[in-house]
Parts: C-alpha cells; sequence; structure tokens
C-alpha cells in the first residue's frame, strides 16, 4: 500500500477484510465448499497451514478458518476474544485449555469431534499422528468482533478471563447436561463432544420424516450449533432463515436444494466435510440419497440459549411451523411435486428404496415411471 493510499480517510471501511489480507493466506469464496480441498498456506499467527472461507451466505457475523496441522505438529498458543466452534474434519489428536485459575484440560479429538474454546482462553493444537495431517474447521465470530472493536490488541491481546464460559470440568471430557425442552428446542451443554456422528439425538417428527436433532450449548456461548439427521430414503421439509448458517456434512451423501421464489433451484451436492451457508431468507432443503443414515452439523452466531438478535429469536420459535401458519416451514403437501421427482430419481441411481410413502402418496410418481 503506497503512502497516499495508507493517509487517505477510512470510508466504508471492513477492518475484518483489512485483516484477513494482512495475514496472507489464501481466501476461498463460494458458494459451497469442501473443507478436505480447501487450499492452506503458511500461517504464522498459528504456526501452522489455513485458509480462510468466505461463503455467499455467511452474512456479516461468522466466517470459517480451515487450520491445517503437519504430522507431529502443533499450533502456537491461541487466545482471543471471539468465540468459535471447531469441526475435525480429518486426523487425531488433542487441545489443552488453560482455565482462568490456571488449571489445564486435555482433550483428545478424531474425526467428527465436535468443540468450542472457552472466550479468551488460552488454547494449542497438537496432531497426535507422525504420517497424516490433521484439519480443523473453526467457524467462528471474529469479523464481528473485528468490525465492532477494530482493535487487534483488544482480540487477541486481552487479559480479560471468563472462568463462567468453562463449565464443569466433565465438559472438557465429553460428558455434558441434556436440558429437555421439546421436540426440536433440546439443549446439550458441554465443551466437547467426541464423535459427533455417534452422538444421541432426539425424536423432531415435525421437520421431516423419521427426522431427529440436538441442540448443543457449547463453552456457554453465544456461537449457535446444532446436529440433524435423515433416515435412508428420507428427506427434511423446506425452510428459510437468515443467512449465517454453515451447514456441514457428518455422515451420509446426498444433495440440497436452494431458492427463492419459483426460481429454478439451486442444488448443492454434498459428502463429508462439504459445507455452505443458505443466503438470506432463501428456501432450502436437504436429501438424504445414502445407504445410510445422512446426518449433518449446523453453526451460526447467536444460540438457542443467547439468540443475540430478533430473528434468531424467532427462528427457534418457529422453525417447523408452517409458512401458512406464519411460520418458516413448507409441509410436504405445499411443496412443488417437482422436488419429489427427483428425489426419487436420485434415491434410483443409488438403489435405494423411497420410506417417504407415509408423507406422500407416491401412487402418481409410480405411474409416471411405469
Amino acid at each position: 500500500m503506497d503512502k497516499q493510499a495508507a493517509s487517505e480517510p477510512k470510508f466504508l471501511h471492513d477492518p475484518y477484510l483489512a485483516w484477513v489480507e494482512g495475514e496472507g493466506v489464501p481466501v476461498t469464496e463460494d458458494f459451497f465448499v469442501n473443507i478436505h480441498d480447501v487450499p492452506t498456506a503458511a500461517w504464522p499467527r498459528f504456526d501452522a497451514r489455513g485458509g480462510i472461507v468466505h461463503l455467499k451466505g455467511r452474512g456479516d457475523f461468522v466466517s470459517v478458518f480451515a487450520i491445517e496441522l503437519p504430522p507431529g505438529g502443533r499450533t502456537s498458543p491461541q487466545r482471543h476474544i471471539y468465540e468459535e466452534v471447531v469441526f475435525v474434519v480429518e486426523g487425531h489428536g488433542s487441545t489443552t485449555i488453560e482455565a482462568a485459575d490456571g488449571r489445564k484440560h486435555t482433550f483428545e479429538w478424531g474425526p467428527n469431534s465436535l468443540f468450542a474454546l472457552p472466550l479468551n482462553a488460552t488454547y494449542q493444537h497438537f496432531n497426535g499422528s507422525g504420517r497424516e495431517r490433521a484439519l480443523l474447521s473453526s467457524t467462528n465470530n471474529l469479523c464481528l468482533v473485528l468490525n465492532l472493536y477494530h482493535n487487534e490488541d483488544f482480540i487477541f491481546a486481552n487479559d480479560a478471563k471468563f472462568p463462567e464460559r468453562e463449565g464443569k470440568a466433565s465438559f472438557f471430557s465429553g460428558e455434558g447436561d441434556f436440558i429437555p425442552k421439546r421436540p426440536g428446542r433440546h439443549m446439550w451443554e458441554t465443551n466437547f463432544i467426541p464423535d459427533l456422528a455417534k452422538f444421541e439425538l432426539k425424536t423432531w417428527d415435525a421437520r421431516g420424516a423419521g427426522s431427529s436433532n440436538m441442540k448443543f450449548i457449547l463453552s456457554d456461548g453465544t456461537m449457535h450449533a446444532h446436529s440433524s439427521e435423515m433416515p435412508v430414503g428420507t428427506y427434511k421439509k423446506a425452510h428459510r432463515h437468515g443467512p449465517d448458517f454453515h451447514v456441514y456434512t457428518v455422515t451420509g451423501t446426498g444433495y440440497s436444494l436452494l431458492w427463492y421464489g419459483d426460481n429454478e433451484p439451486l442444488r448443492v451436492d454434498w459428502r463429508h466435510g462439504s459445507v455452505f451457508a443458505p443466503p438470506d431468507m432463501m428456501y432450502h432443503q436437504h436429501f438424504n440419497t445414502a445407504t445410510i443414515p445422512s446426518r449433518y452439523l449446523a453453526v451460526a452466531l447467536g444460540s438457542i440459549r443467547y439468540p443475540f438478535t430478533s430473528e434468531k429469536r424467532s427462528l427457534f420459535g418457529g422453525v417447523d411451523v408452517s409458512v401458512k401458519d406464519g411460520g418458516r416451514q413448507i409441509e410436504y403437501k405445499d411443496q412443488n411435486p417437482r422436488i419429489h421427482e427427483i428425489f426419487l430419481s436420485e434415491l434410483a441411481k443409488n438403489g435405494v428404496e423411497s420410506r417417504m410413502g407415509e408423507m406422500i402418496d407416491e401412487t402418481r410418481y409410480r405411474r409416471m415411471s411405469a
């Protein structure tokens, strides 16, 4: 940057994007990516490799860092005034966290582990393999915090302690507290989930045939996370909400359709490590075409405990309510018939039978294919 440009008064300035440029790592901007394939480069801040992902539907509050640890590698110790939810995409390793009182907690993670770092606690990631890389995906709200305060020392060199964010010591070992509410609002409070693919979810039929779900409270954070699963031969009901929900594939394969109004849907085909973020109030619908249940993880800012915005508060109250009743969801009987036709065609390609018969009269579709 030349001296004249540096001396120009700031106008429509984005401190977060300026910070990103200064970090010198690859930035991937797209509608959809797979974290396995995100370009990385040496990232001195972490003493590891990394890349930054900006999805089209990320909104103003959330972005993604891909952190790559080489065999036997480790990050430098980190501490910051922003929240992050970490999903392990590849590898095995461990994380050590220093609590406000100086005690250290260490937990071991592997593929599909999920955890959050207590706010401003010092932590360090370690790759436990001497042969393979470890790949972590951090969904975080640094863009919100940096654009709000635009002071890097406040964020990265702050001595403030938040012991209330640490929770019980057992939360660092994979244990947690189940907080029952009602279907779709049940919560599990913890700091660490060893394997999200095996975590017990709770039935939520209102969101789709055989659907199950759990909302997570991680390190008492404002960052939201939830996991949902679709049984074999099924799909979720379409719904919409504001931006910033980053949807990761945990198990299975399938696709999602996204659309505004009567426009032709955009299709996203997903597998493990895939992530996309539906743009603001864009309808989207998820379809399992695998021979196993398909499970996903969604991460956003504004949790079911701390909604943060009025939009999130409204969403968590009415995501399973029909649009005809003022909610966010399109019921099966109200969806475009083409939706189910596409689904049956995709199942046939994979040799999977539909299990939607109790929800949708498939007689007409069988006649069409005869």
